[in-house]
């Protein structure tokens, strides 16, 4: 399989790790992106743009990257803070009043962002066509009552943190989610990253799919833990309610579902849109825009929830939207913050190195947070850096 684009001297780790993913690890088609800095230093990619298809990838090629859009919608609600329009250290009912309900009054807008909200499930699961509906999803969420006293635990909102974001942020702003991230952050940066896909650009999102990994391959020989595999088969568990907050699960390969905004699960980007969206999180991106204050970087990867996810099971740390460096999300240093796409996408940075990193793939995996492909390519970033650390 040919590998497309450039890397700066000293990455080529990366294009051999990326070469490796096709023949070892099942990627039919994928893109990796990495900035230094503020400035492009890796752009791959490679197969085809559909994995059921022959194509060819480009370079303008995007994806569905899953939850990898959690991390653009935390964005959002921090800039907000940032520009002095929300306050973290208020209830969520101070805008939403409806929210307020079933013991929820008390629930902060920092817990929504670290997963400590304990509204992960949905006693009625919304159809595909309800949960794309905001106003109806937004209500679903306001009316649950919580699993856990808000602000007391935390869990993974897989499904919920889209109606939790999105509604939040209409309250505080009177616009819709997707139409903030087009005009505030998309737009300045010139970045390839949508939620709410539109018909103008919707030719260049190929379609997706599950893969299976090659039976060669040796991250089949990690085994999940019994007790995330007996969660994940028990429907009334927290974990199985919580993926299942939309049932059936919705056809990402839909225009209709791609047109829709849902930030937990169907942002659509390129992996360079995603990595410069996370480099400009860091710094100024090719010497102009940066999103994130000093101040606003260091709110969103302090550690606001550890410990044993009541949904995902396995240990988890969450900083204000962001997952932290740590066992379920191996990222580059302690400093790293980002988020994974269940299945493939990865997205994060390091402030500590100035590296911020996209890879997007058409094909998923079963992998929650630790899939082994973007796992490869972190590595290689990391032998990028030590290298060039040694030669300084």
């Amino acid at each position: 399989m040919e590998v497309h684009g450039t890397v700066a001297d000293g990455f080529e780790p990366v294009r051999e790790a990326f070469a490796a993913n096709f023949r070892t690890l099942g990627d039919r088609g994928a893109a990796v992106a990495v900035y230094r800095a503020g400035h492009r230093v890796v752009d791959l990619w490679g197969g085809a743009r559909d994995v059921d298809g022959t194509l060819p990838w480009e370079r303008g090629t995007a994806q569905i990257v899953r939850s990898a859009t959690k991390g653009v919608a935390a964005a959002v609600l921090l800039l907000l803070h940032q520009r002095g329009e929300l306050d973290l250290d208020a209830p969520v009912g101070e805008w939403w009043p409806e929210f307020k309900a079933a013991g929820k009054e008390r629930t902060l807008v920092r817990d929504l962002l670290a997963h400590r909200a304990g509204v992960p499930v949905l006693d009625r699961p919304l159809t595909p066509a309800e949960a794309t509906d905001p106003d109806r999803g937004a209500a679903a969420v306001a009316a649950q009552a919580p699993a856990w006293e808000p602000g007391t635990d935390h869990g993974y909102h897989a499904q919920t943190y889209s109606w939790l974001t999105g509604e939040l942020v209409h309250r505080v702003t009177g616009r819709p989610i997707g139409d903030w991230i087009a005009d505030e952050i998309a737009a300045p940066l010139g970045a390839d990253l949508w939620l709410g896909l539109p018909d103008a650009v919707a030719s260049r999102a190929g379609r997706v799919g599950p893969v299976t990994p090659p039976a060669a391959s040796g991250a089949l020989r990690t085994r999940p833990k019994r007790a995330v595999v007996d969660a994940y088969a028990d429907p009334d568990s927290l974990t199985s309610r919580a993926f299942a907050a939309i049932t059936p699960m919705p056809d990402e390969n839909d225009p209709r579902y791609r047109a829709a905004a849902l930030p937990a699960s169907n942002g659509v980007a390129t992996a360079d849109g995603l990595a410069r969206f996370y480099a400009a999180l860091i710094g100024d991106v090719d010497g102009g825009t940066r999103l994130f204050a000093p101040r606003t970087v260091e709110l969103a990867r302090a550690e606001r929830a550890a410990g044993a996810d009541r949904v995902l099971v396995v240990h988890t740390r969450f900083g204000l939207g962001y997952m932290l460096h740590g066992a379920a999300s191996p990222l580059l240093s302690p400093a790293s913050f980002g988020h994974p796409g269940r299945g493939g996408a990865l997205g994060f940075a390091d402030p500590e190195s100035g590296i911020a990193f996209g890879y997007v793939t058409n094909g998923f995996r079963t992998s929650v947070t630790a899939d082994p492909r973007a796992q490869a390519l972190v590595r290689a970033v990391r032998t990028a850096v030590t290298g060039e650390q040694g030669r300084s």
